[in-house]
């Protein structure tokens, strides 16, 4: 069985008293060499004032102690003399190094207890914090340390703990929610699912004619299913941070996502030039995809898309602009937070996670992402990451990356 350790409080007082005796000690030595030096009754070789034997008859004791026949009588009142000033010297230095000592042990004394009291008035902070780690949950996260006083390293402490409290108050909340609409998103198509067998299965004139459309019902269902779990896989993996480090060209990755993507009758302008990223070449795949989609569903009826990829000041930018409903500024933060569509989208096929998506690939590839309403209807997304210095491009994406369709900026 291990022995308990000493607590901090007790511990900053030991070594306030170890301090403090190690200096008292230090002062009560030197005070004693200075005044025994001081007091030192050498006949001969020291003024006699300072050995306390007056300077007259040390005079006189020097001169007769050199004299050819010094005079019995006159020496020995000098030793006696002598004798008593060395007497007087013991008894002073004797008192000053008892009462020296008496009162370095009460200072000490005291030293403890104001130094027991100064260190739990200065732990206090850390008790408070350590109380509020103990009481934190994922379900109370409100308290805060809120330590006043003056902004010493406690206070920044303090300050930084509740901050972290602020962060993590934020993120379980956040959390809740995505877990409540997620499982929200979910009940739809596994309702739909259970509404169609219901319906057929309850129905005493089905034929087998009737199973087709059940299956292609089921099997629609289905397919949202997967594809909203296949989202959140994608945010649950982009926690993790990136995997794979590879060099990915922008361009080639969205010229490949153009060229296999339904457009219907949108006007498309592209400017496609090389910008070559580092990162996963799946993700900025989805990246490029969800933004596309994104401005093809949300479009009107014959518009149009402008999808812009340049690199400059050591990044690579990429913008897609498309035409569409009026967006307000008030809700363009809205549309990277997770399951949140605005009024004019809810009718459309889609769970509010396709922007979310994006923002979070972003993140990961150390990149930022920004939309901006357009002023005739519409959105538009810049995206920018830092690029990597590559090789010059491959002729055929020289020519691949010259502007198609060009128009005016949108």
């Amino acid at each position: 069985m291990s022995r308990p350790r000493p607590t901090v409080r007790t511990r900053l007082t030991l070594l306030y008293i170890g301090l403090f005796a190690i200096c008292g000690a230090i002062v009560v030595a030197v005070s004693y060499i200075l005044v025994a030096q001081l007091g030192a009754p050498e006949l001969g070789q020291r003024p006699a004032s300072r050995s306390g034997i007056p300077a007259s008859i040390g005079a006189l004791c020097r001169s007769e102690q050199t004299a050819p026949h010094p005079n019995k009588a006159l020496m020995a009142q000098c030793v006696f003399q002598l004798l008593g000033a060395q007497h007087q010297r013991d008894l002073t230095l004797s008192h000053l190094l008892r009462y020296s000592l008496i009162t370095l042990g009460a200072v000490i004394a005291l030293a403890a207890i104001l130094g027991w009291i100064a260190a739990g008035r200065a732990l206090r902070p850390i008790h408070r914090i350590t109380a509020l780690a103990h009481a934190a949950s994922a379900s109370n996260l409100s308290a805060r340390v809120a330590l006043a006083g003056p902004r010493d390293e406690l206070h920044q402490l303090a300050s930084t703990f509740d901050e972290m409290l602020d962060r993590l108050q934020a993120t379980f909340e956040s959390q809740q929610r995505f877990i409540a609409n997620a499982a929200h998103e979910l009940r739809t198509p596994l309702a739909v699912m259970h509404t169609t067998l219901d319906v057929v299965l309850d129905n005493p004139n089905r034929t087998p004619a009737d199973l087709p459309s059940m299956v292609a019902d089921i099997r629609t269902a289905v397919d949202h299913a997967e594809h909203l779990i296949d989202s959140l896989l994608i945010l649950a993996r982009n926690e993790r941070g990136l995997t794979t480090n590879d060099e990915i060209d922008l361009a080639t990755v969205a010229e490949d996502i153009l060229d296999t993507t339904d457009h219907g009758n949108l006007q498309l302008h592209r400017t496609l030039e090389p910008a070559v990223i580092t990162g996963d070449p799946v993700l900025a795949e989805r990246l490029l995809a969800n933004l596309i989609d994104n401005a093809v569903r949300y479009n009107h009826p014959g518009g149009q898309i402008w999808i812009n990829i340049r690199t400059t000041n050591r990044t690579s930018q990429l913008t897609i602009a498309n035409t569409g409903p009026p967006i307000s500024s008030a809700d363009i933060d809205r549309i990277f937070q997770p399951f949140q569509r605005l009024n004019d989208r809810i009718s459309q096929n889609g769970f509010g996670l396709g922007l979310t998506i994006v923002s979070s690939i972003t993140a990961i590839h150390n990149g930022t992402v920004t939309a901006q309403p357009r002023a005739g209807g519409g959105l538009t997304v810049t995206i920018t990451i830092p690029t990597t210095d590559t090789p010059a491009p491959r002729e055929d994406l020289r020519q691949r990356s010259l502007p198609q369709k060009p128009s005016p900026e949108p």
